[in-house]
């Protein structure tokens, strides 16, 4: 991948996150606490709620695989309410992010971003740093996303579509992007009030950012690279 492609911003202006010096500045998985405020137009974005009553898309696709047959992603996307991100014993969570975390993220960024966190995210493109295209290419199969508080399974991707259109997508927006299909129900709401998207713990995962082909879940690499349990 060619950096130029890392310069591709959301329509929606949601790739306010971050600036195109920031994309292109070079990162490792380990280095110093990287965050990044979202910008007004994403805030503006977030906090309009008759803009997400009306465009939160409902999918009943099921998957035709998944990595472990015990996990079924996919269905209809399930809203939640604010208080599930009510503060806890560890931030939002019970505890914090588990040690020794996938695809060689920071554990020190994930706990920030998953436990104490809102409105920050991990830098775009940060998942390039990372083993998470490695990864997701070499699979056979859809790959799952576990909780990196947790350890619960959250998403399962790809799933109807190829591992090079996801990694693409990811490339596209900057961060890993999933679909209504490949969404772990169970453990994953989207809050009514914002379009946040969180786990049913209290994990800040990212943002549910609608565009012409239906919802998409722009997702924060560290808060999905749990180990299961």
């Amino acid at each position: 991948m060619t950096t130029s492609l890392l310069l591709v911003l959301l329509s929606v202006g949601a790739a306010a996150f971050t600036s195109p010096q920031n994309i292109a500045s070079k990162q490792t998985a380990n280095s110093p606490l990287m965050l990044q405020m979202e910008s007004s137009p994403r805030r503006k974005f977030m906090k309009d709620a008759s803009f997400f009553s009306g465009a939160l898309l409902l999918s009943n696709t099921k998957p035709v695989f998944a990595s472990d047959e015990t996990i079924t992603p996919g269905g209809k996307i399930t809203l939640g309410s604010d208080d599930i991100m009510d503060p806890k014993a560890h931030g939002t969570s019970a505890g914090p992010a588990q040690e020794n975390l996938r695809y060689g993220v920071s554990q020190k960024l994930a706990d920030k971003i998953c436990n104490f966190n809102r409105h920050f995210a991990e830098m775009g493109g940060y998942f390039q740093s990372t083993s998470f295209e490695d990864i997701v290419m070499a699979s056979k199969g859809p790959v799952t996303f576990y909780d990196s508080v947790t350890g619960k399974p959250l998403f399962v991707a790809p799933i109807g579509r190829s591992a090079e259109d996801f990694v693409n997508e990811s490339y596209k927006h900057g961060w890993p992007s999933f679909r209504d299909q490949e969404v772990v129900w169970d453990s994953v709401r989207v809050l009514k009030s914002s379009g946040e998207t969180v786990s049913v713990s209290g994990t800040h995962l990212g943002h549910n950012l609608p565009d012409k082909t239906g919802n998409r879940y722009c997702i924060n690499l560290v808060s999905v690279a749990g180990n299961p349990v």
